[in-house]
């Protein structure tokens, strides 16, 4: 059953061009990477998908889910972290896309906070102030906030930028956890290695789309040889 259908999506900033004619599906139970080098637009999709930038042309067509009801972790950011909002609070903030005209949170807000910190090991952190966590417990916390936010989808942008790599193994497998339960994903990722071992399917764009399928296709392709070539190049550069 298809989630969301991208047709022609167009985008740009200033006159520039950043996205151009982007067309792709998200089905149930998917698990997508969206890759490309540095400036192409990835970040950009996922916030137009969402409805967090508008679309200069083309459209998102919610077809299994609605807008508000797709979990979703931004980059890491220092914003909110000396804000003083217990855990509890952090992930309750997930319910908000949900509540509409509702001015406090029901009932079904609080238990699928309850439960997506619980499903995520982290229901002894509710009491404790968000801005006292690490940066593994913070993103394990937003990733419960998407969580209670979403009935089949999950976006996230780059969700282990910045984590040591015992954080991210342990993130990536809540993450998969998540996904063989039947939650969709689609991921912003710069690790194309990760990418090409957790992913089901491959979305990599440059401007516009160079290719969307499965994985093991992807690896065959001049797209994943130049960006892994990219990749380490920066990498030696740094």
């Amino acid at each position: 059953m298809t989630l969301i259908r991208c047709t022609d999506v167009t985008m740009r900033y200033g006159g520039v061009t950043a996205l151009s004619n982007v067309t792709f599906e998200i089905d149930r139970g998917d698990n997508i990477c969206i890759v490309g080098p540095n400036g192409a637009g990835k970040s950009t999709l996922l916030k137009g998908l969402l409805g967090l930038r508008p679309l200069d042309s083309g459209k998102v067509e919610y077809i299994g889910t609605k807008r508000s009801e797709i979990g979703y972790l931004p980059q890491q950011t220092s914003v909110g972290v000396g804000f003083p909002a217990s855990v509890r609070e952090v992930v309750l903030s997930g319910r908000l896309g949900r509540a509409g005209f509702r001015p406090f949170y029901n009932r079904a807000d609080r238990a699928a906070a309850r439960d997506a910190l619980k499903r995520l090991g982290a229901e002894k952190l509710a009491d404790r102030p968000f801005g006292e966590l690490s940066g593994g417990q913070r993103q394990r916390v937003l990733l419960a906030r998407a969580l209670a936010a979403a009935d089949s989808l999950i976006c996230l942008d780059e969700p282990v930028a910045g984590l040591d790599p015992e954080v991210t193994a342990g993130l990536y497998e809540l993450i998969d956890r998540l996904n063989r339960e039947g939650m969709a994903i689609l991921m912003v990722s710069h690790d194309l290695d990760a990418a090409l071992q957790r992913a089901r399917k491959i979305l990599h764009i440059d401007g516009g789309v160079r290719f969307f399928g499965a994985a093991e296709e992807y690896a065959k392709t001049q797209e994943a040889a130049r960006l892994r070539g990219d990749v380490r190049r920066e990498e030696e550069a740094g």
